[in-house]
């Protein structure tokens, strides 16, 4: 199935300049999003980790449905305010802001292999921060998955510089 019919582009947002990969229409079909979820579990399932963590919102979804298929734990990242029990705290720069990003103290075992999966690359920036957050946890970061890379973008590049493994279902 080619997914990229399922997924919108609209150019200029958030901003100016930025041409935002919309994938709600692809959640919107079920034979789609099923698609999605089946190629992300091929990529993830190869790597074999112990558990999946993925940032709001988008990357929520992906995960967990992936954790879920996989029968593996699913760790969540969320902006400030969120967490409700003690949590670490990590700064990330976006292409088009900044933001700072919080882990649960517990979500992850040293030791622990693990996935970080999200919708989009494209800086690489929230990535990277989560993959911080992993290794103050004792976490040993096997790869990065995600939906959609952008490729004129830095990010795919930047995490292969980190040394980071990456793994993408699509191009743009």
């Amino acid at each position: 199935m080619d997914l990229k019919k399922f997924i919108a582009e609209v150019p200029n947002w958030p901003i100016e300049g930025v041409s935002f990969k919309d994938v709600t229409p692809l959640l919107g079909n079920g034979e789609a999003f099923r698609a999605s979820i089946d190629a992300l579990a091929k990529l993830v399932s190869a790597i074999k980790p112990d558990v999946i963590v993925s940032p709001e919102a988008r990357g929520f979804i992906f995960g967990g449905a992936v954790a879920a298929q996989l029968k593996i734990p699913f760790v969540l990242v969320r902006k400030a305010g969120k967490l409700p029990r003690p949590a670490i705290q990590e700064d990330v720069v976006l292409e088009y802001g900044k933001t700072q990003l919080f882990m649960h103290e517990d979500a992850i075992l040293p030791g622990q292999k693990v996935v970080i999966l999200d919708d989009v690359l494209a800086t690489g920036g929230t990535s990277l921060s989560i993959a911080k957050l992993v290794q103050r946890l004792g976490g040993n970061v096997l790869s990065f998955v995600f939906l959609i890379n952008l490729s004129y973008l830095p990010g795919y590049q930047r995490l292969k510089n980190e040394n980071f493994n990456v793994a993408c279902a699509l191009d743009y």
